[in-house]
């Protein structure tokens, strides 16, 4: 593995844990059940939205995605909590710190697009065939030299109006603290002229739902199903207008700052420390496509 990657200092033994309540073995299996028989469910009726979309529009399919992307993550026992409305257009460049592979379908919930993946989403079981089918863009994270490639594909993406969804941190992170936003896929929206919409993802308890380190999907998943209370909330932030920053590291620095700025109500505490939380309300507002 290239090393320039990103990492994150956090592990499942000292980060993915939570001082909370848990949910009972059979609770825990309905869940897991309940949310893989979703997931297969968007597969199936995937081909059929895709037709009928090309009659009713993309209106019609983004209804349909949040549709889904909710279902889900209401089916693995978590609680949806959407604060704000987007201030971008249609056409922009979605940027989020990065915690879970609950990230995606949390997102998804609030603003459907065209997520930037790393290839071997691609071969997640269920996962990665419906990420190939909404048309993400699958990045090599250890081959520096296809990424320009991908940046091409997402900036033309952006200027045909699709929404581009990306987790500029390049690795997930337990949620504590955050990584810096790496500047490479900021070119997208500098060539194509496209603002920026900035996202906070936040889940309490803090740790819970962390996908981080060696972490495999299975253990994640069960970590997900047998938390007590699991809340994720998504925050829309003021978007970052096209041209207002000159190149793409300076418009990284924007994007970082704005979550971070939104971050700074949170508990300041190391990636090694636990934090007790109690889940917020779930609630949600609605959000055009």
């Amino acid at each position: 593995m290239s090393v320039w990657l990103p990492s994150a200092p956090c592990t499942p033994s000292g980060c993915a844990t939570h001082h909370s309540t848990v949910a009972g073995r059979a609770t825990a299996v309905v869940r897991l059940v309940a949310g893989i028989v979703t997931v297969l469910a968007g597969l199936l009726i995937g081909p059929v939205v895709a037709l009928l979309a090309t009659v009713f529009g993309t209106r019609f399919r983004h209804f349909m995605t949040r549709l889904w992307a909710r279902a889900v993550v209401r089916a693995f026992g978590v609680r949806i909590r959407i604060v704000g409305r987007p201030y971008a257009p249609r056409g922009s460049l979605v940027v989020a710190n990065h915690i879970s592979w609950l990230d995606i379908p949390l997102i998804a919930a609030a603003l459907p697009g065209r997520m930037l993946a790393k290839t071997e989403v691609r071969h997640w079981p269920l996962l990665g065939p419906l990420a190939a089918r909404g048309g993400t863009f699958f990045v090599e994270r250890d081959r520096l030299r296809t990424l320009p490639g991908t940046v091409r594909e997402m900036a033309s993406a952006l200027e045909g109006g699709a929404r581009v969804i990306a987790f500029p941190e390049g690795s997930t992170w337990c949620g504590r603290e955050q990584g810096r936003f790496r500047h490479a896929v900021f070119q997208s929206a500098l060539d194509a002229g496209a603002s920026v919409q900035p996202l906070r993802i936040t889940y309490l308890p803090t740790g819970a739902a962390a996908f981080v380190g060696e972490d495999s999907l299975p253990a994640s998943l069960w970590r997900v199903v047998t938390a007590g209370e699991l809340t994720a909330e998504i925050r829309l932030l003021p978007a970052i207008p096209a041209g207002s920053h000159p190149d793409r590291r300076s418009l990284a620095r924007a994007a970082q700052r704005a979550v971070e700025r939104d971050s700074a109500n949170l508990p300041s505490v190391s990636v090694h420390q636990f934090v007790n939380s109690s889940p917020a309300s779930a609630s949600s507002v609605r959000t055009p496509s």
